[in-house]
């Protein structure tokens, strides 16, 4: 799996100066031994299934390559912040629910929490991804997604949005302080919106047209990739990549 890196400008700063405000005159967060754990997740016969990851302080790295519908590992030394999962199956459809419990009062210098969630690259996903603070990796490359709905806060995101695709890909990323850059394939068509009051854009390998921007297969591939960025005062990197 590809892995990327990118570099988020005043996170420190600015995830310090939101903790403090939340923690007030409050005890911190205490911390642990670290742990590991590893969960499965059986698919239970769903055809599709919505995900719904929340996040609230750490470290994300999504992708393909799970025989069960979800194989995750979650490291983490807040032990109030062990992981929540729920999943139930109905008929054909499946939800599935991934969340820590609500991050505050914690020691920037101190906690560690970070997921490694693989998903089965054989049954549509709806992603529902919600992040704060922290910086995460998501590769879509070889998932069979149909939805993605992105909001990231205080920290930024690599999104890997390159591989084959035979059905249309709609994508939503709702930025906040951090920065976001996404990868697009060259051969499948891709249609992007792009506003909000960002920091900066950087675009590769689109030409704009009206208010869009649109790769050299936009129109003439069996799907398209429709992707809308409403930023924050991040920047956001776009990327054609072969």
């Amino acid at each position: 799996m590809r892995r990327m890196r990118i570099t988020v400008r005043l996170v420190a700063i600015l995830a310090g100066v939101l903790v403090a405000a939340s923690i007030g005159g409050c005890a911190w967060t205490q911390t642990g031994p670290l742990r590991t754990e590893s969960e499965t997740i059986e698919l239970q016969g769903a055809e599709r299934v919505d995900v719904h990851l929340r996040m609230g302080a750490g470290e994300l790295d999504l992708g393909g390559g799970a025989d069960a519908l979800a194989e995750a590992e979650f490291t983490y030394n807040v032990p109030a912040w062990q992981p929540t999962i729920d999943y139930v199956v109905a008929g054909e459809e499946g939800e599935l629910w991934i969340e820590q419990p609500e991050a505050k009062n914690l020691g920037l210098e101190s906690y560690r929490y970070a997921w490694d969630v693989r998903f089965t690259e054989d049954v549509p996903l709806s992603l529902d991804v919600g992040l704060g603070a922290g910086e995460s990796e998501i590769d879509l490359s070889t998932l069979t997604v149909s939805e993605l709905d992105l909001k990231v806060g205080v920290g930024g995101v690599a999104l890997d949005l390159t591989g084959e695709r035979r059905r249309d890909v709609e994508v939503t990323i709702r930025g906040g302080v951090g920065e976001a850059t996404v990868l697009l394939p060259d051969d499948v068509g891709v249609e992007a919106t792009v506003g909000g009051g960002l920091g900066e854009l950087s675009v590769s390998g689109l030409t704009q047209e009206g208010d869009v921007y649109v790769n050299d297969a936009y129109g003439a591939s069996e799907a398209t990739i429709r992707l809308d960025v409403e930023g924050g005062i991040g920047g956001v990197t776009l990327e054609v990549v072969d």
